[in-house]
């Protein structure tokens, strides 16, 4: 397994050890022991699945408080670009983002810390994604950014966005809770 630090201190691309022959692929996405060694130690209480199609764009979102999750996000099939924006006030790098192409193809995970806001957009006819949480979902935790913000500047890599009713409601990066993330 190959650990890569980005942009946003403690946001990893994981590229996993991958065999294919004849038969198939077979690789593991996630092992405890390896991750720990790779510097991820965590405890994941929930998994979560999704299947969109084209031009999606599912974020920014995140937990505030004690339901701040971490994410290790990966594309099972189709193509996204993933994308995490750094919220943690006092932070050298608060308000950045950092993206990375996805895939069934690619295998690439990508390790979002509690602190960040987290979206994804489809590239290709449709995604299956797949995320393991640190935290439970909390309704009354739940946030969002919008996804066109314009102090943001995200490239999600389309021109005709399908996003639901509410995350086009959501507030923009200069609003969101000064309460919640410090560094």
């Amino acid at each position: 397994m190959n650990v890569i630090k980005t942009n946003l201190t403690g946001v990893l691309v994981i590229e996993p050890e991958f065999y294919e022959d004849a038969r198939g692929f077979f690789f593991e996405t996630y092992n405890k022991d390896k991750y720990l060694k790779g510097g991820l130690n965590f405890v994941f209480v929930q998994d979560n699945l999704s299947k969109s199609g084209k031009n999606t764009i599912r974020g920014l979102h995140y937990q505030a408080g004690v339901n701040a999750q971490g994410k290790l996000c990966q594309a099972i099939t189709g193509n996204v670009i993933d994308v995490a924006v750094d919220i943690r006030f006092g932070s050298p790098t608060f308000g950045e983002h950092f993206s990375i192409e996805l895939s069934g193809d690619n295998h690439k995970q990508i390790w979002i810390p509690p602190g960040f806001a987290h979206g994804f957009s489809v590239l290709s006819e449709s995604a299956i994604f797949s995320y393991k949480c640190t935290a439970p979902y909390s309704k009354e935790d739940e946030r969002a950014i919008l996804f066109k913000d314009p102090q943001l500047d995200i490239d999600w890599k389309t021109d005709k966005p399908v996003v639901s009713d509410k995350d086009m409601k959501a507030r923009l990066f200069s609003e969101i809770d000064k309460d919640f993330f410090y560094v």
